[in-house]
């Protein structure tokens, strides 16, 4: 804006002095360029002292705000104390400084340190961040350059479990919508097993329980798709997937089972996929029966490599997230 401005000032100190080349006189040069007299003097003052370099020189006022001299304290205690509302952020600048200030300018200040409206993200109270990432880097990578170089099959398994329900979201609209919200809890399993190269999903799906039957049959599948192929599967530690009878099949089928540490869904690229799931098909939605429910989502996830090939594309990256680094709020 700053750069504009001074263009504009420019250019207008530059036909000042064309138009007084031409004779006209200073009211009739104040008019056609749209400044004061005093200020058409002003810059013929200046080209008669320094000539074009003097002209040159651009000089404005920029108010500057109190709350600048008071920036880096704000900025250190909003860092361990983040405000949820401006109102908040205002409150806390006055108890901080003293100084009050309006809305408007509270929300400028901030804006100008540095600050952004962000959604909060959540991370599990008991994940072990120094595990996940030993985990990441001695297990997942060297699996999964395995499978870009096309050596192996590496999947990510997990099971979602969609309750029949209206689930409520932000929407931009004019006043507030109210969604028709079915009664019952009648559930859609769906147990899936993600590529993690291809993004093909192979699934097992039922109204009633994921156990441990769900994973051989998802087990079967795999190895029935992909008979020569060496094949990763990536868990969490869900106890039906961790039992016995599991990993005497995964054996037999020649299939390596390797489990995530606890809490980590950070690290299994299928809970971004469910996510995308849900945002499309259950939040602010209301569907009349099950079926319908049931049958939406199913849909949904048979033809998503077709409908949503981009979104997939860049939200199944093998770009985990990382939270060694991550600003946890204080307690």
């Amino acid at each position: 804006m700053n750069g504009l401005i001074i263009l504009i000032q420019e250019f207008k100190k530059m036909e000042v002095l064309l138009l007084k080349s031409q004779g006209l006189l200073h009211q009739d040069i104040a008019r056609i360029v749209g400044i004061s007299g005093n200020t058409v003097r002003s810059y013929l003052r200046d080209y008669q002292v320094g000539g074009i370099e003097k002209l040159k020189e651009i000089r404005f006022y920029q108010p500057q705000s109190e709350l600048n001299e008071h920036a880096k304290t704000i900025e250190e205690y909003f860092r361990e104390h983040p405000p949820a509302t401006i109102k908040e952020a205002r409150a806390l600048i006055e108890e901080l400084t003293g100084i009050q200030r309006g809305l408007t300018q509270i929300r400028t200040f901030v804006k100008s340190i540095g600050m952004r409206l962000l959604k909060t993200g959540s991370l599990p109270a008991k994940a072990d961040v120094e595990e996940q990432n030993a985990f990441a880097n001695a297990q997942l990578e060297p699996h999964l350059k395995e499978a870009r170089a096309g050596k192996r099959k590496v999947f990510f398994v997990d099971a979602s479990h969609f309750v029949f329900g209206m689930f409520p979201a932000m929407l931009w609209c004019f006043v507030r919508i109210f969604v028709k919200t079915p009664s019952g809890r009648q559930r859609y399993n769906v147990l899936g097993a993600l590529d993690a190269i291809t993004h093909q999903l192979i699934t097992v799906s039922n109204t009633g329980y994921i156990n441990a039957e769900s994973v051989c049959e998802l087990l079967h599948q795999i190895r029935k798709q992909y008979k020569k192929k060496l094949i990763t599967l990536i868990l969490d530690n869900a106890r039906y997937q961790r039992c016995g009878k599991v990993q005497e099949l995964a054996a037999a089928l020649q299939m390596e089972l390797l489990f995530l540490p606890p809490y980590s869904p950070n690290l299994n690229l299928i809970e971004r996929f469910w996510k995308l799931v849900k945002k499309k098909c259950l939040y602010s939605k209301y569907y009349p029966d099950f079926l319908s429910f049931k049958n939406t989502i199913s849909t949904f996830i048979d033809n998503v490599h077709v409908t949503h090939t981009d979104e997939l594309h860049s939200l199944l990256t093998l770009n985990f997230q990382d939270f060694s680094k991550a600003q946890v709020m204080a307690e």
